[in-house]
Formats: structure tokens, C-alpha cells, sequence
């Protein structure tokens, strides 16, 4: 039975290497696969690319995109969706219906919470709507498990506002645990900030 995936974690966690390896696994079986990516992050040129060098072609989805019209009359193995969290609530919506009506599992990649600790709406209605939730860990400067993210200015301030999505200039962007993320929203410095640190997913 299909089932519709939510894959979430703070950044630098390995979504998208967690993704392109389960491509990988279907094409080794010879199976079927799409994969989408955001069309606002455009900065792989039009793949899914994982900080450890591995990368793969992928179709762009933008909030137009409508994923039932799109995935209804095909037939694949395995629909696989990164950067998850620009998705809308009514393609979140979309993508359950592919997989309860045609019966095509669906994997959705993303981050559950912006810099502000808010969730993003496409991973929220993921929250919502899927079968079955996974994180991915990663871990915090002081070795607990990272659950936020924090945004820091170039000289290492905390940005407390500012738009929910900035895309490019990841090493401003920094994975805490609660307790620090609390801190440094507190404080307005980023304990564990360094510069030229990776944010990249």
C-alpha cells in the first residue's frame, strides 16, 4: 500500500543525500522514479545536489504546480520531493491524493521550522497528512540533538525578523538545540557561530 513520507530535520542533517539515495536504491531495481525540487532554490541549476558531492537530475515545482494533474496517468515507482517545506497546503493535499488514489508512494525531504522556530506551511500540512514521519538528526556545537535553526547576520548577530525564506548564504545559517536556539534568540549571539560554517542540506 502507498504511502505518503515526511523526511524532516533542521539543516545539515542529510535530507537531500537521504533522498537520493532511496532514488538510487529504485533505479538499482530498475524501478521508476520523479523527483522535484523547489523551483525558488534554484541554486543546483535543476538537481538535487547533497553537500557530500552526489547530485541528480530533478523537475522543478513552483506553487502553480498542481501534482495530481501532473502524476494521475503516470505510473512510477516512487515520487521523491526535496526541499519539501516550500510546498502549499493544497499541494500537500495533492500529493496524498496521488498516493491514496494512484496508489504511487510519495517521499517528501524538508525542514520543519524557519529561523523563528515557526513551522513552514508545507511542512506543517505534511505534519498533518502524512503516513508516516521521520527526522533526521543531526546534532547541536554542544553534542544534544539539533532540533532549530538560527539565522545570523554576517558579523554573527542573531536575526530575530526578516522574511521566512532567504535562499543562498547557508553559512548564516546555524542548527541549535532548543536550549541554545532559546539563548541566542534571548541574547541576539549565536553560541557555537563560526564563520564559513555550513548550512547547506
Amino acid at each position: 500500500m502507498a504511502k505518503l513520507y515526511f523526511y524532516y530535520s533542521t539543516m545539515n542533517a542529510g535530507k537531500s543525500t537521504a533522498l537520493l539515495q532511496a532514488a538510487y536504491n529504485y533505479a538499482e531495481r530498475g524501478m521508476a522514479t520523479r523527483l522535484f525540487t523547489a523551483r525558488l532554490d534554484d541554486r543546483a541549476g535543476g538537481r538535487i545536489a547533497s553537500r557530500i558531492g552526489i547530485d541528480a537530475r530533478a523537475e522543478h515545482f513552483e506553487p502553480t504546480t498542481d501534482f495530481w494533474e501532473l502524476l494521475q496517468d503516470e505510473r512510477h515507482n516512487c515520487v521523491l520531493i526535496d526541499e519539501a517545506q516550500f510546498l502549499s497546503v493544497a499541494q500537500v493535499r495533492q500529493l496524498a491524493r496521488v498516493v491514496d488514489e494512484a496508489n504511487t508512494p510519495v517521499m517528501c525531504y524538508g525542514l520543519r521550522t524557519d529561523f523563528q522556530g515557526e513551522l513552514f506551511p508545507g511542512s506543517a500540512a505534511l505534519l498533518a497528512w502524512a503516513d508516516t514521519l521521520t527526522e533526521l538528526k543531526t546534532i547541536c556545537f554542544c553534542g544534544r540533538k539539533a532540533t532549530m535553526v538560527v539565522r545570523v547576520s554576517p558579523a554573527g548577530a542573531v536575526e530575530r525578523a526578516g522574511r521566512q525564506v532567504e535562499v543562498g548564504g547557508n553559512d548564516r545559517y546555524v542548527s541549535l538545540c532548543r536550549r541554545h536556539f532559546s539563548e541566542a534568540q534571548r541574547t541576539g549571539h549565536c553560541p557555537g557561530w563560526r564563520p564559513g560554517a555550513s548550512g547547506v542540506t
